[in-house]
């Protein structure tokens, strides 16, 4: 296949009795006639298969500070060449990336790649990963791990940033094939991803106990909009699951909301609601908490959880001093600090450049 192809053929469907095609990616489990397509946009069903019409094509390249997608983890300091493409197979109201998740003007994707063209443009720009973002690699999975292979061949990484809303056999091939993943965990009630989100939780929360217990690192996000998913109730219970099935050490990053798309009636995330919700998931046990979207030096500030030094200190996604030892350890207790290091940290700031890879189409 041309890395332009409009109907790149994919494996995750089903025949069904009535002559329609079930697509199995997500448990959306879209059920589509000749020329339609699923909620996401970019899958559809063409000549009697399910194609993805979005193979080598992206809404633009950019590159980015690892820790804005956010992983402050993850070969810490480093840059990373960011893209996606168009659609999303959730609704969410509060899309603070609407304009290309919902997008359905074709004109959205302006650049072409092929994975090989990515893998070697991360190499030459100094990128230690390649992240796909912007919209959710699930819906272009079959892009993504083409271009999650060529980068390992280049010695470079791959990111997954997702809302993890996948089935069980896409979800393992996607995230098995990625070094990292940042997933949304957008809420921690059924109520609030049906109504909000028009999607599920519990699927949501598999995703995150398979990535948790693979070899793929692992960090989780949750954008706090006020009146919906912020109260101590709520927040209490999220962190205590998280604490008990995913682990102490995986990073969790409390998000500030801003008004957008659907919900731009909803004030923004005061800075004390981030505070209150690092203080609980503190409290039921988890070491590495964070705040984002907000300047708050403490938040974004990794301690160590022996003797508590700060061993990483952060101002918005600039690294202000780096203390780990080469083997990622507290220089003060030698306690190990869970993640991917390199041997020191990177220099790439809080720089965000883009890029043209391709020509448009």
């Amino acid at each position: 296949m041309t890395a332009t192809t409009d109907a790149f053929p994919t494996t995750w469907w089903t025949r069904l009795a009535d002559g329609r095609i079930q697509c199995d990616v997500c448990p959306r489990a879209c059920r589509l006639h000749e020329g339609q397509r699923g909620l996401c946009f970019v899958r559809a069903r063409q000549g009697d298969r399910i194609v993805l019409t979005t193979y080598g094509r992206s809404s633009g390249f950019c590159i980015d500070p690892i820790e804005k997608k956010p992983l402050n983890h993850f070969l810490p300091g480093s840059s990373v060449l960011s893209f996606g493409t168009a659609g999303c197979n959730l609704a969410c109201k509060f899309c603070q990336n609407w304009e290309i998740s919902k997008s359905r003007e074709i004109d959205t994707l302006a650049d072409a790649a092929s994975p090989e063209t990515i893998a070697r443009a991360a190499l030459e720009a100094g990128c230690d990963s390649v992240a796909f973002t912007y919209n959710d690699p699930v819906i272009f999975l079959e892009y993504a791990i083409d271009v999650a292979m060529a980068c390992h061949e280049v010695g470079v990484r791959s990111v997954a940033v997702s809302a993890g809303y996948v089935n069980d056999g896409p979800r393992q091939e996607l995230f098995g094939a990625v070094d990292a993943a940042n997933i949304d965990l957008k809420g921690f009630t059924e109520d609030f991803y049906h109504k909000v989100c028009s999607g599920h939780l519990q699927p949501v929360l598999d995703t995150l106990e398979w990535v948790a217990a693979s070899d793929t690192w692992l960090e989780v996000t949750t954008l706090l909009i006020p009146g919906y998913n912020d109260s101590d109730a709520e927040l209490n219970a999220m962190t205590a699951w998280y604490a008990e099935h995913l682990g102490v050490d995986v990073p969790l990053h409390f998000s500030a909301f801003h008004p957008d798309y659907k919900m731009r009636d909803v004030p923004p995330t005061p800075p004390e609601t981030l505070t209150r919700a690092r203080r609980i998931a503190l409290r039921n046990g988890l070491r590495y908490v964070y705040t984002g979207n907000v300047r708050d030096l403490d938040g974004g500030t990794t301690l160590c959880p022996g003797c508590g030094t700060p061993v990483i200190e952060r101002d918005w996604y600039r690294i202000l001093s780096y203390r780990l030892t080469a083997e990622g350890r507290c220089p003060r207790c030698g306690t190990e600090i869970a993640g991917v290091f390199n041997r020191g940290a990177g220099h790439w700031g809080n720089r965000r450049l883009p890029v043209r890879l391709g020509g448009g189409r």
